[in-house]
C-alpha cells in the first residue's frame, strides 16, 4: 500500500494485520517501504505508537516488536497498537546508523520534509500518518554497534502534562535506569516531533552490540506491555521493576566529550560510574601504542554513554555525563 493512502483512523476494529507502506521515492533512492504491524482492539481506547530501527544497527527493538505483536489479540485490546519495527530500511539493510542513500541520520531530521531526501521523507510520513494520530509514543533505541549506554528509559523531565505523562509511563516501562531531559528537547528527534504535537513519549537506550541481548529484548517486550497496561489498553498487573538510577541531563548525544585525535580509545571508566572533575576517563593511543590524548572530565557526573568501538576519528563521541536526580 502507498503510504499516502494509509489512514490509521479507518482501520476496522478487531483487526490484526501486517502491512508494508511504500514511501514515495526518487529514481536514485531504490525501493523503500515501512513494515507496519497493527492490532486494533474490539473496544475503543488510546493509540500507542511503537517505533524501532530508526538507526539501522540497533536490533533489540526490531526483534521485540514482532514478539509484542504475536502476544496481543484484538479481543484483549482497548484502542490501537501501531508498531513500525524498521523505520529506516536503507540503514537497516546496510547495518549502518545512518542511511547509505543520503547519509542522513533519521533520528536528527524529524519532522522531515515531504519533498526532501529519502530519510527526510521517511520522517515526514511517520509523523504525518502515524505520530500525529497517537496518544503515546515509544521509540526503542540502543547504542548500536559503536556506543554503549545503560538499559534506560529517557523521558521529558517537566512538571507539565507531557512531562508527567512521560514520567508515569517510564515508571511503568521499568528500565533499570531512568533519564529525564528538561525542555527544550534538541531538534530533529522523534521526541521533539512528538512533544511539538502534544504527544507524550518515552524512548529507550541499551548497551550496544552487533547481536541481540536477551535481557534487553525481554525488558523491551515487557516494557511495552507494561505501558499498554498503564494506559488501560490491556488488563492485568504490571511487572514492576524499581529503578536503580534516576538521572537528569539534556540528553543530547551529539554534544559529548569527543575525540581530539584519531587512534585507539581505551576507556578508564565504566557505565554509571560517578566521576569527578579532572578525572581521566580514557586515553587515545596511536599505532605505536603511545598516548596521544588523555580524555579528562571537565565536571563531575555519572557516565551515561561510552564509546564501545575502540577505533576513533577526530570528533567521534567518547563519553557523556549525566547527573543524579534530586527532587
Amino acid at each position: 500500500m502507498r503510504i499516502q493512502e494509509f489512514d490509521l483512523n479507518r482501520l476496522p476494529r478487531g483487526e490484526k494485520t501486517r502491512r508494508s507502506l511504500e514511501i514515495p521515492t526518487r529514481p536514485d533512492d531504490g525501493d523503500c517501504s515501512l513494515p507496519l504491524l497493527s492490532v486494533i482492539g474490539a473496544d475503543a481506547g488510546p493509540t500507542l505508537l511503537v517505533l524501532a530501527g530508526v538507526h539501522g544497527d540497533e536490533y533489540e527493538g526490531i526483534a521485540a516488536i514482532p514478539q509484542v505483536f504475536a502476544a496481543v489479540e484484538p479481543d484483549q485490546l482497548r484502542g490501537a497498537l501501531i508498531m513500525v519495527p524498521v523505520c529506516n530500511p536503507p540503514a537497516y539493510r546496510a547495518a549502518l546508523r545512518s542511511s547509505p542513500v543520503d547519509g542522513l541520520n533519521l533520528a536528527r531530521v524529524f519532522p522531515g520534509a515531504v519533498d526532501g531526501s529519502i530519510t527526510q521523507r521517511i520522517a515526514h510520513w511517520i509523523v504525518d500518518k502515524l505520530l500525529r494520530h497517537a496518544d503515546f509514543m515509544i521509540d526503542l533505541h540502543t547504542g548500536g554497534i559503536a556506543y554503549e549506554l545503560p538499559l534506560l528509559n529517557g523521558y521529558v523531565h517537566d512538571d507539565g502534562r507531557l512531562g508527567q505523562a512521560a514520567l508515569a509511563a517510564a515508571k511503568a516501562f521499568g528500565a533499570p535506569t531512568r533519564w529525564g531531559h528538561p525542555l527544550p528537547i534538541p531538534p530533529g528527534r522523534s521526541l521533539t516531533a512528538a512533544t511539538d504535537l502534544g504527544v507524550p513519549c518515552v524512548y529507550t537506550e541499551a548497551p550496544g552490540s552487533a547481536g541481540i541481548d536477551p535481557d534487553v529484548l525481554e525488558c523491551f517486550r515487557t516494557g511495552v506491555t507494561n505501558v499498554m497496561k498503564h494506559l488501560g489498553m490491556l488488563s492485568g498487573d504490571l511487572i514492576r521493576r524499581p529503578p536503580r538510577h534516576h538521572l537528569v541531563g539534556h540528553g543530547d548525544l551529539d554534544s559529548v566529550i569527543a575525540a581530539p585525535a584519531p587512534g585507539l580509545f581505551r576507556r578508564e571508566c565504566g557505565l554509571l560510574d560517578a566521576v569527578e572533575a579532572g578525572q581521566c576517563l580514557g586515553t587515545i593511543r596511536d599505532e605505536h601504542g603511545a598516548i596521544t590524548s588523555e580524555i579528562i572530565a571537565k565536571s563531575a557526573g555519572i557516565v551515561i554513554m561510552l564509546r564501545g568501538l575502540p577505533r576513533v576519528e577526530i570528533g567521534d563521541g567518547l563519553v557523556h555525563l549525566a547527573h543524579r536526580y534530586e527532587p
